[in-house]
């Protein structure tokens, strides 16, 4: 009887199936992977499949979102193919069938084996990288075409900020002598405080590709001005003052039936009087109508801006029939006018915006010139507009090693519309029509817009939408294989996640902005489960509200102190005791078969607020190891500001609040009572002062030394060594981390390394460092390492393909508020013909109706992402998912995540209402909790049981000096000597150097005549002597052969060259305690005896052995020594060949043990 497969076995079959069409390398393929269903898998199978079937790996380009992808992707791939290369034939088959879903022959395999020394032997290896990088190697490569600086550096965050910061102060200075930029300047300034000024400036520089890509479409800033105000309705020189006066000038009402209308309000009731003088006051006074519109308007509109529900009562509309007419007709037209006012405002705001951002952007983009210098924005953008030139993009491209064969997109979700143009540029000719080449040519993305959440690094689901549209359209076009592929099954989570997850985004408004009904992404959230019989669990806690407040007496003394627990507080005490009662009772993780473990565990927060760090601190006094922040602002971290506090007391030591900050910081560590007894009784001593008088007492000494030896030390060493000294020989390491803990080390060490990026391009200046580091605000992101077992607290952000087998999210009840000053989008289409534009209405009662539309469509936008955020958050969690949360004394807004998840849950009966098992604060004013489990006993395979690594203690000689470098601290080289070489006596004078020349030449010379025969000998010195390099005349060239020819015809040491010998020979050796390295200049070992020959060629030279320098024996000594310990069992003999002459000097065993004395023992 056949067996029926399990559901488990068919989604996992459907996911092989799925994955192996999406990898045909044979088709392009768009590819809608859903959370956990083995996208990096595909992504590699793809082009493992593409060099299978015979793709060369330089014409292969796979684009990232980030290097951490990148490398990930390399080295899996690298790992695949080195076990191609060693497997036996069994599995190697047995893989590539699971691969390509058929039999290997023996030729498929061998090709296998052969692609990883194919793959390194690409020159510059695969072209798998981030866009960005792959922007830089080619503007690297055409920088004359692209226009930008050859050998560009690449500005980092800090340093765009920077030149960004002097374009502004720069600009701001010139619009004093600049009209049109002095008023521009004047009106921004006019509507928006100083930092608010400051915040709107980067929020516009910010989307610079943006603002430059509408400028463009528009022919200029001008043209753009003026498109902007065509769609704002208004005329391009109109203000707000200028309509008003229009709309209140001659004519501009029907002033007779106006009269008449007030004439019969006035008979009415006391309200409709009042409505009438209004009215009447405003006709009879011209020259004040603009001034008194506002109390004008309250006449015939709310408070809110619409029309008056009843202008007239009924007896005066029956006494005055035309009455409501023209009092409902001039309400509409103060609308109409209202509108337009505030397009005429928003009209001036937004052009004077543009003109001085654009004058700040001309000045940034002249200080990157004169440093060539490109940002990260510029990579893209630069790469864009290179791809856009006339008949650029195809000869680049072949350029690129003869071009690319196949694009590879991972994370499409997360491509901006710039980057997308970019990819657009490298496939198009993919799909011109068939080309010269036979080469199949193929696009692949792999992407979800389920989770696109990085719309503020210029994510568009929409851009992911149009890109997918037009790839397929132009495939078809010309009959290419366009396959569309949905992965559904999630090898990630378990079945009590997955449902919850489909129940919770099944209803119209949780999946507004995550389905997608065009082809290719279903409308329809569904995931398939591939851990089907594993347990998983859903909770959902009550939000925590605060606590009731107390009722007290009108006044008492304050002798009791009062703690108000937070929800907040009370929420991350919850979650940490909840985590310590696991460990403690040995809680068992189903799906694994073992205790859970601390980081197992994984806390995340929509945004980084005062909940994480609270949520760290109740870790820790739980005895929970935690991992901490994932990010941090550097000027905001403890040990940072003492360390800040620390340089600038030494740049003002009068700064007494800077200097008690100071004394009670770990770097000096005073107390409050210490700190009490320096200040009182001063009058109008500084602090520094008080301290330095007290300096005697034991308590004060140490503190007083410290700061006295650091402001000594201030002005003569850079802000580097200056740190470097105060946390290493001045211990302030040690103290800052005895305080503060180990999270404080790597501030620490990003601090340090912030003084070196400041000092590579700025004067080493103390003050100017101090200033650079608060205006720069640098945030440091740590590596929070998955296979460490510690607790870790990240944003949902930063766990993008990240997963746990247990999730919390606390940040639950907040919804996001459209705060943003600036309106990006399309204007109407009859006036600004659905291009791009940007508006500044300034405050929000000023946005007129294309403002508002506007803004409400980034609302939209902004209500998808966090759906899109909250889809991310929950497909992290494998086995255990808590939604929690805390709120305030209002309501929560609706649409939040817990309200989300917790309707959806109750209202598709998932999961069931139980007591709360964790209410044992009686600060937890709920005590039931929302439950969906589904139980099994299967246990995930390849379940890890050995426990991840712990943290590793710092070693003990970590905070101690190094002991001394042992004697001598580098070889000696006796070829080398430090002593000055004795310099022979000449009656001609100096020789310009010549005897050294002399010395190189014949000692190369003897080095390589020998091996030659005798008849040969002066032809080959006298070629060599002939190199112009050498610079000898003829004369000097024969004498010098002559010399060399005489030596090695010279009986007395024939037998020494003749004898098999090496030349030049490299020795290391010790000698006694010292350690020697030289160059012997001929060794000729024989089974009798070793001979060391050193070639001298001073003039004159020795007649006998003890006119010899001392030098030259020691030299010799040292050689005899180490040369002994390689041959212990022949005799070693020593001999110098004085070239001048030639004469053969034997060095006898008592002088050269003469020469060991004089230079001590070994």
């Amino acid at each position: 009887m056949t067996a029926v497969p399990s559901q488990d076995a068919l989604n996992r079959a459907a996911a092989a199936a799925a994955q192996r069409a999406a990898a045909d390398p044979a088709v392009s393929a768009w590819v809608g992977a859903s959370a956990g269903t083995g996208k990096t898998t595909v992504l590699t199978n793809r082009i493992l499949r593409l060099l299978l079937a015979g793709a060369a790996p330089e014409r292969l380009l796979c684009l990232t979102f980030t290097k951490a992808a990148a490398a990930v992707m390399a080295i899996r791939l690298h790992r695949v193919l080195g076990r191609w290369a060693t497997t036996d034939e069994a599995a190697l088959g047995e893989e590539l069938h699971r691969l390509e879903g058929q039999v290997a022959d023996e030729k498929r395999r061998d090709a296998a084996r052969r692609l990883f020394a194919r793959v390194l032997d690409t020159p510059g290896g695969m072209r798998i990288q981030t866009i960005h990088s792959f922007c830089q190697s080619l503007l690297s490569r055409f920088p004359i075409e692209a226009g930008v600086p050859p050998h560009f550096d690449i500005a980092d965050d800090n340093t765009a900020a920077e030149l960004l910061q002097a374009a502004l102060n720069a600009t701001l200075a010139a619009a004093a002598a600049d009209q049109a930029l002095g008023a521009a300047v004047a009106e921004v300034a006019r509507h928006v405080r100083e930092d608010a000024f400051l915040d709107l400036l980067r929020q516009l520089l910010g989307r610079r590709g943006r603002l430059a890509r509408m400028r463009d479409q528009a022919g200029g800033l001008e043209p753009l001005l003026n498109r902007i105000a065509a769609a704002l309705g208004v005329d391009p020189e109109a203000t707000e003052a200028s309509v008003l006066a229009s709309g209140c000038g001659p004519g501009s009402c029907d002033e007779a039936s106006l009269r008449m209308a007030a004439r019969g309000l006035a008979a009415g009731t006391e309200k409709e009087a009042e409505r009438a003088g209004i009215i009447l006051e405003w006709l009879d006074r011209p020259a004040a109508r603009v001034e008194a519109m506002a109390a004008y308007r309250r006449a015939f509109l709310t408070k809110e801006g619409t029309v008056l529900a009843r202008l007239v009562n009924k007896g005066t509309a029956a006494a005055y029939p035309a009455a409501e007419t023209t009092l409902r007709d001039e309400a509409h037209r103060l609308l109409a006018l209202q509108e337009q006012a505030r397009a005429a405002a928003v009209r001036a705001a937004t052009a004077a915006l543009l003109r001085l951002g654009q004058a700040i952007l001309v000045r940034y983009e002249q200080a990157k010139a004169a440093r060539a210098l490109l940002d990260y924005k510029d990579l893209i953008l630069r790469t864009r507009a290179l791809f856009d030139l006339p008949g650029i993009a195809p000869w680049v491209l072949y350029k690129l090693d003869g071009g690319i064969d196949h694009v590879l997109v991972d994370e499409a979700q997360d491509t901006s519309p710039d980057q997308w143009a970019v990819v657009a540029a490298l496939a198009e000719e993919f799909f011109a029509g068939r080309s010269a080449r036979e080469t199949d040519r193929t696009l692949f993305a792999v992407g979800d817009v389920k989770q696109s959440i990085y719309s503020f690094q210029g994510a568009d689901p929409d851009a992911f939408r149009r890109m997918r549209a037009h790839f397929q359209a132009r495939a078809e076009a010309v009959d290419a294989v366009w396959r569309p592929v949905e992965l559904m099954v999630s090898f990630r989570s378990t079945e009590a996640i997955l449902t919850a997850v489909d129940t919770v985004f099944a209803g119209v408004e949780a999946k507004d902005g995550l389905a997608d009904t065009g082809r290719g992404d279903p409308a329809v959230i569904e995931h398939l489960v591939s851990r089907l019989g594993q347990t998983g669990r859903v909770e959902v806690w009550p939000l925590l509200a605060p606590a009731a407040a107390e009722e007290e007496a009108p006044w008492s003394p304050p002798v009791d102190q009062r703690f108000a627990v937070s929800p907040i507080a009370r929420l991350a005490r919850r979650i940490a005791r909840m985590v310590r009662r696991w460990l403690d009772e040995g809680t068992i993780l189903e799906s694994a078969g073992r205790p859970i473990r601390p980081g197992d565990v994984l806390v995340l927060l929509r945004r980084r607020t005062a909940f994480a760090a609270q949520m760290v601190r109740a870790f820790k006094d739980a005895g929970v190891p935690v991992a901490g922040i994932d990010r941090m602002v550097l000027p905001q971290q403890m040990a940072v500001m003492d360390l800040a506090a620390l340089g600038r007391f030494v740049l003002l030591p009068e700064d007494d609040l800077n200097l008690a900050t100071l004394l009670k910081s770990p770097l000096v560590g005073l107390d409050e009572d210490d700190l009490f007894q320096l200040a009182t009784g001063r009058v109008t001593q500084p602090l520094w002062s008080a301290l330095a008088r007290r300096r005697g007492e034991p308590r004060f000494a140490a503190a007083h030394a410290f700061l006295a030896d650091r402001l000594r030390r201030a002005d003569f060493v850079t802000p580097f060594a200056f740190f470097a000294e105060t946390l290493g020989p001045g211990g302030g390491r040690t103290r800052l981390l005895d305080r503060l803990g180990p999270d404080a080390a790597d501030p620490i060490d990003e601090f340090l390394s912030q003084t070196l990026v400041y000092e590579r391009s700025h004067a080493p200046s103390l003050q100017g460092f101090l200033h650079w580091l608060d205006i720069q605000a640098t945030e440091v992101r740590r590596e929070v390492e998955a296979g460490t077992d510690a607790v870790r607290v990240m944003t949902v952000h930063g766990a993008k393909g990240l997963e746990a087998p247990i999730v919390f999210l606390p940040d639950t009840a907040q919804v996001p508020r459209d705060t943003s000053p600036l309106l990006w989008g399309e204007g109407p289409g009859d006036a600004g013909s659905g291009s791009e534009l940007v508006l500044w209405p300034v405050r929000r009662d000023n946005e007129e109706s294309l403002c508002r539309g506007l803004r409400e469509a980034a609302q939209r936008r902004g209500m998808q992402e966090y759906r899109r955020l909250l889809y991310v958050a929950m497909t992290r969690a494998e086995d255990r998912l808590y939604v929690c949360g805390w709120r305030g004394t209002r309501e929560p807004p609706a649409g939040n995540w817990h309200a989300l998840v917790d309707q959806a849950m109750r209202a598709g009966a998932l999961g069931e209402e139980l007591p709360d098992p964790t209410s044992t604060d009686p600060d937890d004013q709920d005590a039931t909790i929302w439950r969906f489990e589904v139980e099994g006993d299967q246990v995930r395979a390849g379940a890890s049981h050995r426990a991840p690594s712990a943290a590793a203690a710092d070693p003990p000689w970590l905070f101690h000096p190094p002991p001394p470098e042992p004697s001598p601290s580098r070889p000696l080289a006796p070829s080398r000597p430090t002593e000055e070489e004795p310099a022979p006596r000449s009656p001609v004078g100096n020789d310009d150097g010549q005897r050294f020349r002399r010395g190189l030449l014949l000692h190369r010379l003897l080095q390589s005549l020998p091996d030659l025969p005798a008849g040969e000998r002066a032809a080959a010195s006298e070629r060599f002597l002939a190199q112009p390099s050498h610079r000898l005349d003829p004369a000097t060239r024969a004498a010098w052969t002559r010399e060399v020819l005489a030596v090695l015809d010279d009986p007395a040491a024939a037998a020494l060259f003749d004898a098999p010998g090496q030349a030049e020979v490299p020795i290391v050796g010790r000698v006694g305690a010292a350690a020697i390295s030289g160059t012997i200049d001929r060794l000729v070992v024989t089974d009798e005896a070793v001979v060391i020959l050193d070639y001298k060629t001073n003039r004159p030279p020795p007649a006998v052995e003890a006119d010899t320098p001392p030098l030259y024996l020691r030299q010799m000594a040292a050689y005899r020594t180490a040369v002994a310990a390689i041959y212990p069992d022949r005799p070693i003999r020593c001999a110098i060949l004085w070239t001048d002459g030639p004469n053969l000097m034997w060095l006898s065993e008592a002088a050269l043990d003469g020469a060991i004395t004089v230079a001590g023992p070994p």
